[in-house]
């Protein structure tokens, strides 16, 4: 008589024996394929830091394009810089975690409700040719409708001019929220200013439907997001709070007087 190869015992060993295969085969995936994305996201990083100051160029790599920016780590509590934490990978998302590079946010000053703010942000600074900051670039997140908006804003040497804004990572509502990646609508950004005559409490912000010449405040005033308020009202406040007294208004401050 054959032997039974159906046993219950024999059952179980070829499964453990997959699962063990299988695990070391995704293990071993997961070790050789870290590099390449963490240079992938890398990669990431730096091509919307550059598409947000306009310094994409047709023919042109993203890491020699990136060799004429200058990162920096500021202190958010002095806004001046500090050497606390490396720029070139210091993770916003995860420092924002961490209990000992955070700080929580009282309700009455978290209009980007985003709880807690790292004790430190990158800035990255594009120099011209006489060796002077040409533009900021500047890392902002908040929470729109669905999720947290993650995504840079630049700004002129006045440090007012916005240049351009683009968010990289959000899960907002496609064509409703989410034309915040509408390239239409990012090209409303440019030459908008931020600051009317204090330098602390930021005017810009977006409204319902279009601006026109007639639109009050218009220089400060970005085209609104249709059919999505909450969206268009979270990208508001995000903007404010990192422009405002708690972000990168006393940063701003250090900048304009040389003391940064």
């Amino acid at each position: 008589m054959s032997a039974n190869n159906d046993t219950i015992g024999k059952t179980v060993t070829v499964t453990v024996l997959l699962c063990v295969i299988c695990s070391v085969v995704v293990s071993a995936a997961a070790v050789i394929l870290k590099p390449k994305q963490v240079a992938n996201k890398d990669l990431d990083r730096k091509s919307n830091i550059l598409a947000a100051a306009g310094l994409m160029e047709q023919g042109k790599s993203v890491d020699e394009l990136f060799a004429q920016i200058t990162t920096k780590v500021v202190d958010m509590e002095t806004g001046k810089f500090t050497d606390a934490v490396d720029g070139a990978t210091f993770d916003i998302q995860k420092a924002a975690k961490d209990p000992e590079l955070s700080v929580v946010l009282d309700r009455a000053d978290d209009k980007a409700s985003i709880k807690r703010q790292p004790k430190y942000m990158p800035v990255y600074i594009v120099e011209g040719a006489n060796g002077d900051m040409d533009k900021v670039i500047l890392p902002v997140h908040g929470y729109g409708l669905w999720s947290t908006l993650y995504g840079f804003l630049a700004l002129e040497e006045d440090l007012n001019t916005v240049v351009g804004l683009g968010f990289y990572s959000h899960a907002e509502t496609p064509g409703l929220g989410g034309e915040v990646d509408n390239p239409m609508w990012k090209s409303s950004w440019p030459g908008k200013k931020v600051y009317a005559d204090d330098m602390m409490s930021p005017e810009i912000g977006l409204i319902k439907g279009k601006v026109v010449s007639s639109t009050p405040n218009a220089d400060y005033k970005i085209d609104g997001l249709s059919g999505a308020t909450l969206t268009a009202n979270g990208v508001t406040n995000l903007v404010q709070f990192w422009m405002g007294k708690n972000g990168y208004a006393p940063f701003l401050a250090n900048l304009r007087a040389g003391g940064a």
